[in-house]
């Protein structure tokens, strides 16, 4: 099993820089893939950026050339780097993973985190 748990979440003035975080524990080693969603209340959550266990990424156009995902698999944590934060990144941000199921070939397991908020004030 996979646990995770985000943090860095607060509040931020438009144009200001905010960095998250996402610490992993349990089976570390079969981690695939790594995202970042956000939601806000009454829309459809939103995938923001996502990076392959080899370093591949992935961005929404909403974020790209503003934020950017990375991680660090020795201390198991994933990041995501917000710049020229805007009113509508308001949301609350989880981090998610994809895990291999050990002993179990072709299997995937999905984990979620808590979530922290992140709130941009204009």
């Amino acid at each position: 099993q996979v646990q995770l748990q985000a943090f860095g979440g607060g509040f931020v003035r438009a144009r200001g820089s905010l960095t998250l975080s996402c610490a992993a524990s349990g089976s570390t080693s079969m981690i695939r893939t790594m995202d970042w969603y956000r939601q806000v209340p009454g829309k459809q959550r939103e995938k923001v950026a996502s990076i392959t266990s080899g370093g591949g990424t992935y961005y929404a156009d909403s974020v790209k050339g503003r934020f950017t995902i990375s991680r660090d698999n020795a201390k198991n944590t994933l990041y995501l780097q917000m710049n020229k934060v805007k009113p509508e990144d308001t949301a609350v941000y989880r981090c998610h993973a994809e895990v291999s199921m050990e002993h179990v070939p072709a299997r995937v397991g999905y984990y979620w985190g808590q979530g922290t908020q992140v709130t941009v004030s204009s």
